[in-house]
């Protein structure tokens, strides 16, 4: 086909196939590199996964626009209840964003794991933990953990513990159970986003927000 195009055509089509691949590669190969580098630390039995000290809950908001419970929110809450019922960890440490005062993504998570039964002396809450990237330093710079077993949906717990392994961490993940394709997607696309983002970040090797005291977990 290229054949029978004039050499300026053949330029633009060539500079098209180009960016094509580049697009792919950009979009494509961290998700690929991310999935590879992990799925052998992911679990969805809380009878299968390894016991850890500590377990780090990644925050989100309770609700959704609607005023409706988020259910990222509602599945990860009941995935660090059957790891701690079933002895599978010991401490938990609440990592998210309270950047506002009237937004308080650990406290909340706190109380309503308090209101389910976990002792409030076992819950640590990282107040600065605004992106997972944030998240994971800062749970071995600040709160010197480097076992952990990481809360969350599995698109999460993949990038997290990547993290992990660049920051020279011993970490694995127990899946929150997922959400429907059609209530996740905008979720989904950010995360293509944030895989991206992520290797810029290990480039750069970006500090988080804030650091800070060292605080002792248990």
């Amino acid at each position: 086909m290229t054949q029978r195009l004039s050499k300026p055509l053949k330029k633009y089509f060539y500079l098209f196939i180009i960016i094509l691949a580049s697009v792919f590669i950009v979009l494509f190969l961290p998700d690929q590199i991310i999935h590879h580098k992990t799925c052998n630390k992911l679990y969805q039995s809380a009878s299968e996964i390894p016991k850890n000290k500590v377990g780090l809950l990644l925050g989100t908001s309770k609700y959704i626009r609607k005023g409706e419970i988020n259910l990222f929110y509602k599945n990860r809450i009941e995935a660090t209840l059957i790891l701690f019922n079933h002895q599978k960890i010991d401490y938990i440490l609440i990592s998210g964003d309270n950047g506002l005062i009237e937004y308080n993504e650990p406290m909340t998570i706190k109380n309503d794991l308090v209101k389910a039964g976990i002792p409030e002396e076992r819950i640590f809450l990282d107040y600065a933990g605004f992106r997972t990237w944030d998240s994971m330093i800062r749970a071995k710079k600040v709160f010197g953990e480097t076992q952990l077993t990481i809360i969350s949906q599995k698109f999460q717990n993949e990038r997290a513990i990547f993290i992990g392994r660049v920051q020279n961490m011993d970490v694995v993940g127990f899946n929150a159970q997922d959400v429907p394709t059609s209530y996740g997607l905008k979720t989904m696309v950010r995360e293509k986003m944030a895989r991206i983002k992520l290797f810029i970040d290990i480039l750069i090797n970006k500090k988080p927000k804030y650091l800070g005291n060292t605080i002792h977990i248990g």
